[in-house]
């Protein structure tokens, strides 16, 4: 059956909120050829419905995020109200947070207030980078630096091998520009507290309200004021989410899986080969990576870290095995060392016997002799 078109008592749509075990779809837009059959109804499709998800979704465990694109069945267009039945399948999906057919992430740091880190910046693209989605960058605040200033991150950022948009909610520098970028997409919107994401959304979709946290005189850093992932629409068909769980670097990976992360170390490998497979681009002999890189310090630095805690969970992994679990009277759970089977594991009495059958065998036969 072709999904891509509604059927008499099931419509398509997009959830754009979760919350709890509701869901907020947003109905498709009806066509002109749709028009004649849903007649009075179409006003509604204006509205975005409560919906439920069917028990047959639970029990097939069959979860239903932010994105996803769903079928919704015999709503209840006077109260609102609707219920899951299908989800179409995803192109792509974040687990953290949880978003589904993202097409790009936006990443947004502030080039003032607070100042722009460029180690917190790499965290934040190579957690961007693992999720293989284009990655777009704003630099926001710009109104608060120079040109000159401005020149310097565009450039440096150039060689990382990103197109940095500088953006100024005051003077409205880069906004036309970054609409463009979001045009008829679903885009991710990510970056530490305090950079002005909540005020983006606002000025980017002018009838939302979203929460505006203060910025501490102290730290320069401001409150966390988003509670959970919503898609908002735009004005241009596109879709942004604000992204709660994506306020912070996630870097937990294997230590070989760094490198690929850094367009720079893509674009070194692209013109040559390492000696080795396993390299890991740290002077070994023959690396394609030659030394001479803005990030290789940031880089080495990161690859380190990985190293220890991947030798580090290696070795609780391996302690783990020599250990197993017991429940006290207490039913809490108690540690005790494991014992090697073939060094303490009582001897059959089969095999006892047969021990002494080859041992009395032999002693018969040397007495024969």
């Amino acid at each position: 059956m072709d999904t891509s078109v509604p059927q008499k008592n099931s419509w398509l749509g997009t959830v754009v909120a979760v919350q709890a075990n509701f869901y907020r779809v947003k109905l498709d837009t009806p066509t002109s050829s749709d028009l004649d059959s849903i007649g009075e109804i179409s006003h509604h499709f204006s509205d975005d419905l409560l919906c439920t998800r069917r028990a047959i979704l639970k029990k097939t465990g069959q979860s239903v995020v932010v994105g996803d694109r769903v079928k919704v069945e015999d709503p209840d267009w006077a109260g609102g109200r609707g219920a899951i039945h299908a989800v179409l399948p995803r192109t792509t999906e974040l687990g953290r947070p949880p978003v589904a057919n993202a097409d790009q992430i936006l990443l947004l740091f502030s080039i003032e207030q607070p100042t722009l880190d460029p180690m917190q910046l790499t965290k934040f693209l190579l957690t961007a980078e693992q999720t293989q989605m284009k990655v777009l960058l704003g630099l926001s605040k710009a109104d608060l630096v120079d040109e000159d200033t401005q020149t310097y991150w565009c450039d440096r950022l150039k060689g990382w091998g990103y197109d940095a948009i500088p953006i100024s909610l005051e003077t409205l520098q880069g906004i036309d520009q970054l609409t463009a970028q979001l045009d008829q997409k679903l885009t991710v919107l990510s970056g530490p507290s305090g950079v002005g994401k909540s005020s983006l959304i606002n000025h980017l979709i002018p009838d939302l309200d979203v929460r505006v946290g203060a910025v501490s005189e102290r730290w320069h850093q401001g409150r966390h004021t988003t509670r959970h992932v919503e898609l908002f629409p735009l004005a241009k068909q596109g879709l942004l989410a604000d992204s709660p769980g994506f306020n912070q670097p996630n870097l937990e990976m294997n230590p070989s899986a760094l490198a690929p992360l850094f367009p720079e170390i893509r674009g070194m490998l692209s013109q040559g080969s390492c000696q080795f497979n396993d390299c890991l681009h740290q002077n070994e002999p023959n690396c394609a990576i030659h030394e001479e890189w803005d990030r290789r310090d940031f880089y080495l630095q990161l690859l380190e870290e990985m190293v220890e805690k991947h030798e580090l969970s290696q070795q609780r992994h391996k302690q783990e095995k020599q250990k197993k679990v017991k429940s006290g009277s207490s039913g809490k759970k108690k540690y005790e060392p494991r014992l090697e089977q073939k060094k303490y594991r009582r001897q059959s009495r089969r095999s006892q016997h047969q021990k002494l059958e080859d041992f009395f065998s032999e002693e018969y036969s040397e007495e024969m002799q």
